[in-house]
């Protein structure tokens, strides 16, 4: 997953020349699902921090900018959303989201995230996962990012659920060789 492409006119990939970039990399079979940089591909490659650094670098060589690089294997991905609190809540999908984190959070960040209490919104730190309900929808959310993710300690990029539970379905039809 990338952060910050295509949004607001920043940080432009056409999804045909990004798989075309991750094919150059040798990476397997990749596959983009809607525009934002989300690519589902094969790999042997097992050091991850390693590969996001690769693909990080071959995104700046070919278009003049370097997006963070979030990796999660298909298991990874599966665990996260089986691990969403929000599971069985009958909430609207794209109300809840999860952001995918780059590193571990930082040792107070869980303490902290709950401390926020002024805001409606609900969040739930798990692992390299943050999860999030936004009852008012994201767009009128006035949780403050910059503090969130400098308090995290470590970048991330957020999905809603309806695209995290498709990529992980594509991930899975890839691993069954469809």
């Amino acid at each position: 997953m990338l952060r910050g492409v295509n949004v607001g006119g920043h940080n432009k990939i056409k999804m045909d020349a990004l798989r075309a970039l991750y094919e150059s990399l040798k990476l397997e079979s990749p596959r983009t699902y809607v525009q934002s940089g989300n690519v589902i591909f094969r790999t042997k490659e097992k050091n991850s921090a390693a590969l996001a650094k690769k693909i990080q670098s071959a995104i700046e060589r070919e278009f003049s900018f370097r997006p963070e690089v979030i990796l999660r294997t298909t298991d990874e991905m599966r665990t996260a959303i089986a691990a969403s609190p929000f599971l069985g809540r009958n909430l609207e999908p794209g109300k809840t989201v999860i952001t995918f984190l780059a590193g571990d959070a930082g040792p107070e960040a869980h303490d902290i995230l709950l401390s926020l209490k002024d805001f409606p919104e609900e969040l739930h730190l798990l692992g390299r996962e943050l999860h999030i309900y936004f009852p008012d929808g994201m767009g009128s959310s006035k949780l403050p990012w910059s503090k969130i993710e400098r308090l995290l300690g470590t970048p991330g990029t957020a999905r809603n659920w309806n695209s995290a539970t498709k990529m992980l379905a594509m991930a899975e039809a890839m691993e069954k060789g469809e």
